[in-house]
């Protein structure tokens, strides 16, 4: 099964930013990709997040993102290891409390579900990194040290940007650290592809449409990645093999950091009854309050087991007919989907009717949906922080992942209770995580990628990851993803242009000014 993991994540605040630029600037600088989170005070009216018109859409990401606040900023910067075996990296993962300095709206389901997760306003106020919205207010963004100037270094940095679910996160970087977002969704990605030229990947996405799991909320995703990389790794499999490895932090250092445990998977004959709508969405109504299991290893567990039985049931059914005997199912609608999914999957009458304040992060469709239904309204606020169930546990900090160790499988009525226990747990919910598993499921699938496709050249490889994917956005129940191109028909935004020469200088400014008159 899968080996237990300590992830070290950076705490940062007003007291020890000064002290931690200079390494937060080389963790950027030297990274071969960086993945990002944020945790939001609000989103906005959902139906309208979900509108059929993307254009629609915008608007009401471009309305939340200047009426609402970027709380906390997870950094996840990932460094090839050349020395090592392929696909080694060394981790580094900052989590950034911030406080906006101007006013803004905070929905109160967003504080009591970042309450109930153990997030720390009154941290928030006395220690937050302070920022203003919109094009720069006194002082230039490239000057100093605050957290203006740092989006400065990530675009300097020119590296892949990785997110999870990515286009609400992106609008809120760009009007809480850039400028103020343009009007047209089109002149948008324009300027995200300039912002970005190494590219940009929605691990959504990836999940959806490259890993083609069962489901894809962020914890689900990343705890499936790394059992299967594990997997490989200890039977011997051909690899190449996901291999991770932290720095260590010593002295007054490790005081600065929360030490994140993911256990391992262990798995039993018994059964465990879970819930099915934090199965299939992750997210539930009734939150803490379900008497069923939201364990995402066991669900992960049973929904490999489903599978296999329907893969068993289909090749019986073939048999079957090449035998003359009754035709096998007809439907595919919900294909690969394990079968106790499928109620949560259709369309709920009863979904307007659940009680919306319990969770508040965003989720989007499951596999084969098409078109906005009740429970997306709910999940569209759960995807985001899939990491949410995650134990704390304050250990002492590990330089590589852990080996599986034997005897480490526990039994199943254990886990309901830990199960339980890990529901009521506080301090359990950091966008620095949330960034880190949102890293691990691009890595995972870039070493898969390569393995997929083992007759292509060593650098080809390395310049082909993943290329399927590259700048395209999920979309909540849309078959295509958002592009993140640059049309021939659109110019940039004046003020990404003014903010481009600030980057880079007059000379990359008038090569993106060229640019806007072809």
């Amino acid at each position: 099964m899968t080996d237990s993991q300590v992830v070290p994540v950076i705490d940062v605040h007003s007291g020890n930013f000064k002290e931690l630029w200079p390494a937060l600037v080389v963790a950027i600088k030297t990274s071969s990709f960086i993945a990002l989170d944020t945790e939001l005070s609000g989103l906005g009216n959902r139906k309208s997040l979900l509108a059929e018109s993307i254009e629609d859409r915008y608007k009401a990401i471009c309305h939340a993102a200047r009426s609402r606040s970027i709380l906390s900023l997870g950094f996840a910067c990932f460094k090839k290891l050349d020395h090592k075996s392929p696909d080694s990296y060394l981790v580094q993962v900052y989590n950034l409390t911030l406080l906006c300095s101007e006013e803004y709206i905070i929905e109160p389901q967003s504080v009591q579900f970042l309450v109930q997760h153990g997030f720390d306003f009154n941290k928030q106020y006395s220690h937050g990194i302070s920022y203003c919205k919109g094009n720069n207010k006194g002082g230039s963004d490239d000057r100093g040290i605050h957290i203006r100037a740092l989006f400065t270094e990530l675009l300097r940095a020119r590296k892949p940007l990785v997110l999870h679910n990515g286009l609400i996160d992106m609008a809120f970087l760009y009007q809480s650290f850039y400028a103020h977002l343009p009007e047209r969704l089109a002149t948008f990605t324009a300027d995200l592809s300039d912002m970005f030229p190494a590219g940009i990947y929605d691990t959504k996405y990836i999940t959806e449409f490259e890993l083609r799991l069962t489901a894809s909320y962020l914890e689900y995703a990343y705890k499936k990645c790394k059992l299967d990389n594990s997997r490989g790794v200890s039977s011997g499999a051909p690899g190449p093999h996901l291999h991770i490895g932290f720095c260590q932090y010593a002295g007054h250092m490790s005081t600065y950091v929360d030490y994140r445990e993911c256990p391992a998977v262990a798995s039993s004959e018994e059964q465990t009854e879970v819930c099915q709508r934090f199965s299939a969405f992750g997210w539930c109504p009734n939150g803490t309050k379900c008497p069923l299991s939201h364990d995402t290893d066991l669900i992960i567990l049973q929904d490999e087991k489903c599978k296999d039985d329907k893969r068993k049931k289909r090749k019986r059914q073939r048999e079957k007919k090449r035998g003359g005997g009754a035709t096998a199912e007809g439907s595919a609608v919900f294909d690969g989907a394990p079968l106790n999914k499928i109620p949560n999957m259709e369309v709920d009458p009863e979904g307007d009717k659940q009680d919306t304040t319990t969770e508040t992060r965003r989720d989007d469709l499951p596999h084969g949906e098409s078109e906005a239904k009740p429970d997306e309204e709910q999940s569209l606020s759960a995807e985001k922080d899939g990491g949410a169930e995650l134990q704390n546990c304050p250990t002492t900090g590990t330089a590589e992942e852990s080996k599986p160790e034997e005897g480490s499988e526990e039994k199943l009525s254990d886990r309901s209770v830990k199960a339980q226990k890990k529901k009521a747990d506080t301090g359990t919910h950091r966008a620095g995580f949330d960034a880190y598993m949102t890293a691990y499921i691009f890595a995972f699938s870039c070493a898969l990628s390569k393995k997929e496709d083992s007759e292509v050249g060593e650098n080809e490889k390395e310049q082909s990851c993943l290329p399927a994917c590259l700048n395209k956005v999920y979309l909540s129940g849309k078959a295509a993803p958002l592009n993140v191109v640059k049309s021939t028909f659109t110019k940039s935004s004046k003020a990404h242009l003014q903010k481009m020469e600030m980057v880079w200088g007059g000379s990359m400014y008038s090569i993106f000014s060229k640019k806007t008159m072809t």
